[in-house]
């Protein structure tokens, strides 16, 4: 039986990761509906303060009705002070790979909920390490293709998982939204998991 007083979910967000990602742990948006907004970083803005102002603007950017409850969110990658967005091309991929090659590195996702015009967000930090990246792997990575559209030129859950022996922190969040945290939000905004 289907309550009528539970409020629809509306992912803001294109990605089809994340929407496997909510599957994961029962959750099924009521609609789809992706925020258009300028994701340029500003001049000297910290990653952290970055992905977290991407999460809000975009919940702010939806327009909802009466019952409806928005779920956005933003992953970035973070070298030092250095934010790596998606890679313009394959020598900007390139370039974000040689820079992450044997060191590690921060993915950062906020996630906003938003209910009428209140926002609540939350922050999840995953240091990821990546091991040294010979030129023929690197090649060979970039011709596959999977670092286009990707922060920082790569998805973990794709063929980059080869270079990254290790991570501390959230799987699911460096794939784009970490389930715990996600789960309990929208738990206290009363959305729950679906039986299958």
């Amino acid at each position: 039986m289907v309550r009528s007083d539970v409020p629809r979910l509306i992912l803001g967000s294109a990605s089809p990761r994340r929407l496997e990602l909510l599957a994961q742990i029962g959750i099924r948006p009521a609609e789809i509906r992706p925020a258009d907004i300028d994701e340029t970083p500003r001049t000297d803005e910290r990653a952290r303060d970055y992905v977290r102002r991407m999460a809000s603007q975009k919940a702010a950017a939806l327009s909802l009705t009466q019952g409806e409850i928005a779920l956005c969110a933003d992953t970035t990658v973070a070298v030092g002070r250095r934010i790596l967005g998606k890679p313009a091309d394959r020598a900007e991929a390139a370039s974000f790979m040689r820079l992450m090659a044997g060191r590690r590195h921060r993915v950062l996702t906020a996630v906003a909920i938003r209910e009428g015009e209140r926002i609540r967000e939350r922050l999840v930090e995953t240091i990821v390490r990546m091991r040294p990246i010979t030129p023929t792997e690197l090649d060979r990575y970039l011709d596959i293709g999977d670092w286009q559209g990707k922060a920082g030129a790569y998805a973990i859950q794709g063929a980059a998982a080869a270079f990254i022996p290790w991570i501390s922190g959230s799987h699911s969040a460096v794939v784009g939204l970490p389930l715990s945290e996600t789960a309990a939000m929208l738990s206290a905004s009363g959305i729950l998991p679906e039986a299958a």
